[in-house]
């Protein structure tokens, strides 16, 4: 099978001949530049020319096409045709790095050992009312939005093999940008004391993120295979959020936003990124239209039992990721890894529906030695 084909066959919940693989091409499938450059000494690709990082604010490393043919990575996404996400107005002082993106986030990373960029400042944070809300200077996602450059890389995908497209859409998750624009302590409280505030953040945001599918999915939509989407819901122990007030806020929006997708490319499945533990709300995602769950957060509550996962959701979903970045692969052996490969494989891949990846990005602290052993595990007990 081509890449593309064991990747549609998967997520179509039929067995592909092996099953699919992700590494690198995407903001929560990626591989930090730490890691990425023991990766690439290991497999004596490190005279390979250095490229804009995927992700600056992550530290994402923007992989190399023949280190991921040298893997046997199956996926590929627009965002490693482009030139990677910019580092938008950045500054700095005598300790930190600075960025303020289009949102007004600010962020920082320290510049003795820093490895990511954190949110140091939420414009958000002292609204009140909605009309605070509505005189905030939103960003326009059409403003410097270069279709042509997204159809030709799409263009470049399909011309570089048979691997199918991965792309996505404006800004972070819902929730995520409820929280960030306030600030997690205003934003949780605004849940409960400042209803209308939230509702009209979520509305501004849904709008954004409505207006970019509709004018990207208008020019390539045919060529989507895969719909990047997320939103955090999850904490290590359980929910982040209440199942009502999911249903009461959330819900509706993700559904606007879905039909959106839909409706511009209705062969793409809808892939959706959750951290931590979200068990308790996979019927209400799966009713709201998601195809595929990333990450698989196995070591969060409830979420180890993939088994269970399977037998309970597998119907409806396809789970991509499960290899775990908390303690697997930062710390065991490479043995270890092949370990944790073959239980994922073992309960998540039978009758497809399954794309091995690991727990959100590979991490800076793992060695190159335990990302080839995910690698060597695929090829020892990947195959139907």
């Amino acid at each position: 099978m081509t890449p593309r084909e064991r990747v549609l066959a998967a997520v179509s919940h039929t067995e592909p001949d092996r099953v699919p693989f992700d590494l690198g091409t995407t903001f929560v499938t990626g591989i930090h530049r730490i890691a990425y450059a023991g990766l690439r000494e290991a497999l004596g690709m490190g005279d390979l020319a250095e490229k804009p990082l995927l992700d600056p604010f992550q530290q994402l490393a923007m992989p190399h096409e023949e280190v991921l043919r040298e893997l046997g990575v199956d996926t590929r996404s627009v965002y490693l045709k482009l030139p990677g996400r910019a580092l938008e107005n950045p500054s700095e002082d005598d300790d930190y790095l600075y960025s303020v993106d289009t949102w007004g986030l600010a962020r920082r990373m320290p510049k003795d050992g820093g490895l990511y960029y954190d949110m140091c400042h939420h414009p958000l944070a002292g609204a009140e009312t909605v009309n605070d809300v509505e005189a905030y200077d939103w960003p326009d996602p059409l403003a410097t939005l270069d279709l042509d450059a997204i159809e030709k890389a799409c263009r470049e995908i399909r011309a570089a093999g048979d691997y199918p497209i991965i792309i996505g859409g404006y800004g972070s998750g819902m929730l995520e940008m409820v929280l960030w624009l306030q600030g997690y302590d205003r934003g949780y409280m605004n849940l409960l004391v400042n209803r209308p505030v939230t509702e009209a953040i979520l509305d501004r945001v849904t709008q954004i993120k409505v207006a970019y599918a509709e004018a990207v999915l208008e020019r390539v939509g045919a060529y989507v295979d895969i719909f990047y989407n997320g939103d955090d819901l999850g904490l290590q122990d359980a929910a982040m959020i209440r199942t009502e007030w999911f249903r009461e806020l959330l819900a509706p929006h993700y559904r606007a936003y879905h039909e959106t997708i839909r409706k511009g490319a209705p062969q793409a499945k809808i892939f959706f990124h959750t951290c931590g533990s979200v068990i308790e709300l996979l019927p209400d995602l799966i009713e709201v239209g998601i195809d595929i769950l990333n990450p698989v957060q196995v070591n969060a509550a409830g979420m180890g039992d993939t088994a269970r996962l399977k037998r309970e959701f597998g119907e409806e979903l396809t789970f991509w990721g499960g290899i775990d970045t908390q303690q697997v692969l930062p710390g065991g052996s490479p043995q270890d890894v092949k370990d944790e490969v073959r239980r994922r494989i073992d309960d998540l891949a039978p009758g497809g529906g399954y794309v091995l990846n690991s727990v959100h990005n590979v991490q800076a602290d793992v060695p190159p030695e335990n990302v080839l052993a995910i690698v060597e595990g695929l090829d020892e007990y990947g195959w139907h």
